[in-house]
């Protein structure tokens, strides 16, 4: 293919594949936590890191790494300890981490907040040598996590409580789940942008829900997802000139209607077949359970 002629066409697409398996992967214990709009609170703080990277020269995908990190264990120390005014905190937080990357860039030597578009919105061209490399090593660690751990985060995702009575140690998985969240939008900003890459956490999720009944098949199935739109997104604004991470996000939410479509005629045909096996014609919810015949 002609599109692997091009080095920085074969870095870009490597991160976009794995941009597609941990967006998702830590998105579905999100969608489970009700935490959907986590990772676009995330994305606005590591603004602040792309900033700081600039000024001082660092690397922006490990300083806004570092920052992300920082920024979701002060958001878990929020709901944890204080509830009742905790949305202020989190707006402050939310919007320093927007003004700060803003301020910080523009202090950089040379800077200025066009540099921030490749990171807001992704860019192909952009993703550097270096970019992989720490892509790939925080792609590992999310990966290890959400895989490794699925258990355990599964069961806190679901009922804290219960999780706590079995022994889990509840608050170190609702923190290990927020760091991986901040590590995921680090390996997203280059190919989705931080402003979309909490779409590609939730949508995903929400759409395997659409045909899926049990974890495992919906996360494998939010991963095949994520992997397809990705690609599809990038090869398109290869040969399109369109963005990458808006494309992406288009394809995403294209396959959300889509298998919502199919799902629907589906559960209908799923739900006469049950209805039809009930005695007498009778419907599910009208039906009597055995044990009460039984007696």
């Amino acid at each position: 293919m002609e599109i692997l002629d091009y080095a920085f066409m074969q870095r870009a697409l490597l991160a976009a594949v794995l941009v597609g398996i941990t967006a998702p992967a830590v998105g579905i214990y999100l969608v489970q936590r009700r935490q959907a709009l986590m990772g676009d609170g995330i994305g606005h703080v590591a603004m602040t890191g792309v900033g700081l990277g600039f000024l001082f020269s660092w690397s922006p995908v490990w300083m806004a790494t570092l920052v992300s990190v920082l920024g979701a264990v002060f958001m878990e120390l929020v709901r944890w300890y204080a509830r009742t005014r905790g949305d202020i905190a989190l707006a402050m937080l939310f919007y320093g981490g927007m003004a700060g990357g803003v301020m910080f860039i523009n202090l950089a030597p040379g800077g200025s907040t066009g540099n921030l578009s490749s990171f807001l919105f992704g860019s192909l061209s952009t993703v550097s040598e270096s970019d992989v490399t720490a892509i790939c090593l925080l792609a590992a660690f999310v990966v290890l996590v959400t895989v490794g751990l699925r258990k355990q985060l599964f069961a806190v995702s679901q009922d804290e409580e219960f999780a706590r009575v079995t022994g889990l140690p509840v608050r170190f998985l609702n923190l290990l789940t927020a760091v991986t969240a901040a590590v995921t939008v680090s390996v997203a900003m280059r190919v989705v942008g931080l402003l979309l890459v909490s779409a590609l956490m939730v949508v995903p999720v929400a759409a395997a829900q659409q045909l899926t009944r049990s974890f495992a098949a919906t996360f494998a199935v939010a991963v095949a997802i994520g992997v397809t739109v990705t690609i599809g997104g990038t090869v398109t604004s290869y040969h399109q000139d369109v963005p990458p991470g808006a494309t992406i996000v288009l394809l995403t939410i294209g396959a959300f209607i889509a298998l919502t479509a199919l799902a629907t005629p589906l559960a209908r045909r799923r739900a006469r077949a049950i209805a039809a096996g009930q005695p007498g014609g009778d419907p599910a919810e009208c039906a009597i359970p055995a044990s009460r015949t039984a007696g």
